[in-house]
This record gives C-alpha cells, structure tokens and sequence, in this order.
C-alpha cells in the first residue's frame, strides 16, 4: 500500500516532523495539568459534605470519630462505655458547643478511615490519635495539639534505667513503622528486630529475644497499664503534636473557632493536663 502513498518534499517531512514533536509534547504535560484539576474535583465535594456549627446545634448533638480499641486514648471498659482522655475530650468540645457533655454520639473509626470519615461529613470532628502534619494539613483542618505523642521505650529489664543503658542493645520494632528511621538516627548502634505485632513483640521480649520495644508513648501507656511488669524508659526520642481533625473551608470558621479557643483554654488551665495524668499518660515526665 506504500505505494500510493504520495512521497513528501523536504519542506512537507519538516512540518510533520514538526507537528509530531508538538503533539508529544502536549501529551507530555497535558497530565500536569489535568490532576491537580481532577484532584481538586475529587477533594471538594468531600468538604461541603460536612456539617456546620449551625447544622450541629440544630441537630442537638456532635458526631466524632474516636478509637474503641486504645487505651488510654479512646476504649471500652468492662461495662462496655467508650472511656479514655480523647472521649473526655469529646465529651468536653460537646459541652462547650452544645452546653452539655451527653450531646455527643461516638463513631468507632479504623486509622486508614480517620480523615475521611470528616472528608465525607459522616462526623463532624475526629479525635482518635491523628498526629497533625503538613501533608494531612491540606485536607483538612487542625486544632492546636491537645496531647503530644512521641517515641519512647518500654522493658521489664532491672537494668535498663535510661536510654543509655540500651544504646547497644536489641530493640523489637514493627516491620515498617515510621518509628524505625527515627531509631536509627537516635540509636545507630541498637539492633533493632522487626516484629508483625504488639502481641508479637510482648512474646519477643518475654523470651528475651529483646530488651526493649519501641513504640508511640500512647500506646506504651496502654501497655503498660495492661502488663504492669513492664515501665517506660524516661527518654522521648520524638514529639509529635495530636490535634483535633475538623473540615476544610470558610464555611467552617465559627466550629474551628470555637474548637480551638477550648483547647487553647483547657491548656493554659491545666485540664488537658489533669486528664492525661489522670489516665497515666506521662506529660512533661518524659524528656
């Protein structure tokens, strides 16, 4: 079929070689165009979802996602009642946006699900260990830090009286966890052992295949509470602020407001204090 194709002129081979660049390179950058835009058609549909301060008072109650399942933060007692520092916290913010601590309903949130439950409006604020950073930052808003977390260690071993006591030794770590980069830097020399899970670890150091495990200090407290036998090393090797997740947008300026003049208060009163100590989380005791 070549043949009745029509042979092109020098001129006719430039044009068209021309035109072939022009079109690769459209297809080059037409992407970086196109996601921001399909990106941002995707994030804001999510915001307006959420309920504001107005629609809340209305409804009489505020929906918040919490955790069920981490003690101290957020977990259920023998009786079956969500207790914990971030559902006295919910318990607070109701309180203070309804005028009664009650006026509150509790929706148990898995950690993948945290910002988008309040993305998608099916709560209005979520308070379930959600550390605040830059990234999660330009989905939604953040309260000032009612909590700081951090790195730390627990062990059982009589020996280990401060961080420089396990500088050499094994520390059981999960497989992955963002904990691990950090242990590194702070402790170049430790062995650190991957384990799949708490139950994992806790079996690990019982058969003294470690001497410490590394883990955030909320859920240390929990394991500690849980297995006396174990305590925290006196040493944070980070700080990371947890914070209220509210939605994104000036429509919700009055609910951030009035969300951040209570901790901002219950701060500079000692409440939020007072409650940690309360649960046994450590504040201002680690350094």
């Amino acid at each position: 079929m070549s043949n009745w194709l029509p042979k092109l002129n020098k001129s006719q081979k430039s044009k068209v070689k021309s035109q072939k660049k022009g079109l690769k390179n459209l297809l080059f950058v037409l992407p970086f165009y196109l996601v921001p835009w399909l990106c941002l058609g995707t994030l804001l549909p999510f915001a307006s979802n959420a309920a504001e301060l107005k629609e809340i008072q209305e409804r009489g109650y505020l929906i918040v996602g919490v955790k069920d399942n981490l003690r101290p933060m957020g977990f259920r007692d023998a009786t079956g009642n969500l207790q914990g520092l971030e559902i006295d916290l919910a318990r607070g913010l109701a309180a203070e946006l309804l005028g009664r601590s009650d006026a509150v309903k509790f929706e148990p949130v898995a950690n993948r699900d945290r910002l988008d439950v309040v993305l998608r409006g099916k709560v209005d604020l979520t308070i379930a260990r959600v550390t605040a950073t830059e990234p999660r930052a330009r989905l939604v808003n953040f309260s000032p830090p009612y909590y700081f977390d951090g790195i730390a260690l627990v062990t059982k071993d009589a020996t280990v009286q401060q961080l420089d006591d396990i500088r050499q030794a094994k520390i059981a770590v999960l497989f992955g966890s963002s904990t691990i980069p950090k242990l590194r830097y702070q402790l170049p020399a430790a062995q650190l052992v991957g384990v799949a899970s708490y139950e994992e670890a806790r079996s690990l150091l019982e058969a003294g295949g470690a001497v410490a495990f590394a883990a955030d200090v909320s859920i240390l407290t929990g394991w500690v509470q849980e297995y006396p036998q174990y305590r925290l090393v006196p040493t944070l090797l980070s700080a990371e602020p947890l914070a209220v997740v509210m939605p994104k947008g000036l429509q919700y300026d009055e609910l951030r407001r009035r969300v951040n003049r209570a901790i901002d208060r219950w701060r500079s009163d000692g409440w939020l204090q007072q409650r940690a100590i309360y649960w046994g989380l450590p504040w201002d005791t680690l350094k």
